[in-house]
């Protein structure tokens, strides 16, 4: 049983260790996976997330601290989840307000931007293939790639999203 003060001390590391919501659910995989719920639950809880407006990692974060503690793990992970990043914001904003025009500042958000892609990758990989029970069938294989032209398209990601979700209520006994 996770204590509220562990959980907590999660979301207080995932959010100092992370820079952006892609990248906090690549932390919170390796962290909540195996020990606070299932593979299958966190795949759930992306996809509600994913679906619901709003910070997707927010309310991920509250989906993880529910499943570990109740309400109280939700209201938790909230204030772990919001304050280490509105605190080091406050003093970025100061600091860069100084800095704005140096060079290497660029450079360094420039730096980020790869490492950022690849845990996004990683994530989505874990997703697709877990849902399948670890193979991809041809139902998810034309899911996915009916959701990708959409979004090329610039469909809204929550209507790609439910019309996955229903395409998945047809396609799968």
């Amino acid at each position: 049983m996770t204590t509220l003060w562990q959980l907590f001390w999660t979301f207080i590391k995932i959010n100092l260790l992370s820079t952006s919501g892609p990248a906090s659910v690549g932390l919170l995989y390796k962290e909540a996976v195996g020990t606070i719920m299932t593979e299958t639950q966190f795949v759930q809880a992306v996809g509600l997330a994913s679906v619901l407006p709003g910070s997707d990692a927010l309310q991920l974060a509250m989906f993880v601290g529910y499943a570990a503690a109740g309400v109280w793990g939700a209201l938790v992970a909230l204030a772990g989840s919001v304050l280490p990043p509105t605190i080091i914001m406050f003093g970025v904003v100061m600091v860069l307000n100084r800095l704005r025009r140096a060079a290497w500042v660029a450079r360094f958000v420039e730096g980020l931007t790869p490492a950022v892609a690849v845990l996004m990758l990683f994530v989505a990989w874990q997703v697709f293939t877990s849902s399948g029970g670890g193979s991809v069938g041809w139902e998810m294989f034309l899911i996915g790639m009916v959701s990708l032209a959409a979004l090329a398209l610039d469909a809204p990601a929550p209507l790609v999203l439910l019309a996955a979700g229903i395409a998945g209520v047809v396609l799968f006994p």
